[in-house]
């Protein structure tokens, strides 16, 4: 039994990673994807970078691939988030592993289309396969959204597939909300 672990953003869900869990599928007997989270006790953390809450990304990945993948959120990060740094000599780092592969039997390997995220899973121990970086990401699609509530032209939704763009547009509330606000969002390399 192979398990693949995809540990992405997912915000949102694009035709890019569509494409890259079906082919995870060809490779693996299980795929676990879960889409990155960010906590403060029980309160999921949205902004402009992740606008969509965990509930809605499952949804949308529920939309294409039905029970066909195992969908969780084990890739939690709960606050305070400066208990994960620095990675690998912090103890909250190597929990967040654990719980990465909670549930896993078996063989496994990551994927990651980023070399260097494929060098932190080395490190971490969780067998990266480091594909080809897509073309679409979900920050350009995520910009694209911005524009449209912003009325400029956008072509967001050539880079969702339909189910998607009907579940972003039952949400479409949230990415009005995050439109004209400035990125609090702290990134750490």
């Amino acid at each position: 039994m192979i398990t693949a672990l995809y540990l992405a953003h997912l915000n949102p869900v694009t035709n890019a990673h569509i494409e890259i869990i079906k082919e995870l599928k060809k490779e693996a007997d299980i795929v676990k994807v879960m889409p990155v989270v960010f906590k403060d006790e029980n309160r999921e953390i949205n902004s402009k970078s992740f606008p969509f809450n965990y509930e809605t990304r499952k949804k949308m990945l529920e939309s294409i691939f039905g029970d066909s993948i195992k969908i969780t959120d084990d890739y939690s990060f709960l606050a305070p988030f400066k208990k994960y740094l620095p990675p690998l000599v912090r103890r909250k780092s190597w929990k967040l592993r654990k719980q990465i592969l909670e549930g896993v039997e078996g063989d496994y390997f990551s994927y990651t289309g980023d070399k260097a995220e494929g060098y932190m899973l080395k490190m971490y121990r969780l067998r990266p396969k480091i594909g080809e970086r897509k073309a679409i990401s979900a920050t350009s699609v995520k910009e694209k959204l911005y524009d449209a509530v912003l009325g400029k032209k956008s072509t967001w939704k050539e880079d969702v597939p339909e189910e998607i763009v009907k579940i972003i547009d039952e949400e479409w509330k949230t990415v009005e909300k995050f439109a004209n606000q400035e990125d609090q969002t702290t990134r750490i390399v």
